[in-house]
């Protein structure tokens, strides 16, 4: 149980640690970096597979072709959150980056809802709605919707319904994912390098070209330590702390890149804050309630 707690509240760090990595790398263009992070992802993730030995999985995708497009889908979910993720840091976005994984788990629950028809209690309405508040409230403060937070909610949403279905694990699941887009990828970097405008070639930075490399093992890293976490704790622990990457990244935000953050906003953050700690807390309740059935049914036993 301490081990699962240490793993998960690690890889939320790493992750809320995110913006610190992507900002020392904002001299290259978020779409390189992309590129980048796809193919020093797949050295990596080949490097892990062989060390393992967990290579049986791939040689059966070749009679699953339904599973084959599911992850190609799914890929193209996680480029494009990585993507708009990565820009939003270096445009000077990271707190409304941050809002986009603060309802990222109500977003979930609506999936859930809507694709998988799962039964939806009061509360989690009621949760849902209250964001569905916060986020009107950001809206007119704002002059506008923010978008950013949304795509990336619904981009991420979306991976986790496609993951949550899928039949690989993690490891084998984000490896193959990376495989697909590896193609792209390599004929992305291989065009700039042509034409002469690969950072990773033309950057006078050894920092800059190590950073570019170190993109492998700090994508694979956080994902492999969540996986091993998820399987050692309760769903609703690991519900909980879930939370700590968004709120280092707001954090991040307001006081080491001093972006605005105004009362108006935070009201609309508070209100949106509620929502998740009323979804939270139900979850804690059904999950004891839960318990406490199944320690009453052995008992009878």
């Amino acid at each position: 149980m301490r081990t699962g707690i240490l793993s998960a509240a690690l890889a939320f760090l790493l992750w809320g640690l995110f913006p610190i990595y992507f900002h020392a790398l904002n001299e290259v263009p978020p779409a390189q970096i992309l590129g980048h992070r796809v193919l020093w992802s797949v050295l990596f993730l080949l490097i892990v597979l062989t060390v393992r030995r967990q290579w049986k999985w791939l040689a059966a995708l070749r009679s699953q072709p339904r599973v084959v497009a599911s992850f190609a889908l799914s890929a193209v979910l996680l480029s494009g959150n990585w993507l708009l993720y990565i820009w939003a840091v270096n445009s000077g976005h990271v707190i409304e980056a941050s809002l986009g994984y603060f309802i990222n788990p109500l977003v979930n629950v609506m999936l859930g809802y809507l694709v998988l028809k799962e039964r939806l209690r009061i509360v989690q309405w009621g949760a849902i709605g209250l964001a569905a508040c916060g986020v009107l409230w950001l809206t007119w403060q704002a002059g506008r919707m923010p978008w950013i937070a949304l795509l990336l909610a619904a981009s991420f949403g979306g991976y986790g319904l496609l993951r949550k279905t899928a039949s690989l694990g993690a490891l084998e699941g984000l490896s193959f994912e990376t495989m697909l887009l590896f193609p792209f990828a390599l004929g992305f970097i291989g065009w700039l390098t042509f034409t002469g405008n690969n950072a990773f070639v033309n950057t006078t930075s050894d920092s800059t070209r190590w950073l570019l490399v170190a993109s492998g093992p700090i994508t694979a890293i956080p994902l492999l330590l969540f996986a091993s976490g998820a399987r050692k704790i309760p769903l609703s622990v690991l519900g909980l702390l879930q939370y700590i990457g968004p709120t280092i990244q707001l954090s991040l935000g307001i006081y080491m890149f001093h972006e605005a953050f105004t009362l108006e906003r935070m009201v609309g953050f508070v209100v949106i804050w509620s929502a998740l700690a009323l979804y939270a807390g139900e979850g804690l309740v059904q999950s004891r309630r839960a318990a406490q059935g199944k320690q009453a049914g052995q008992a009878k036993k």
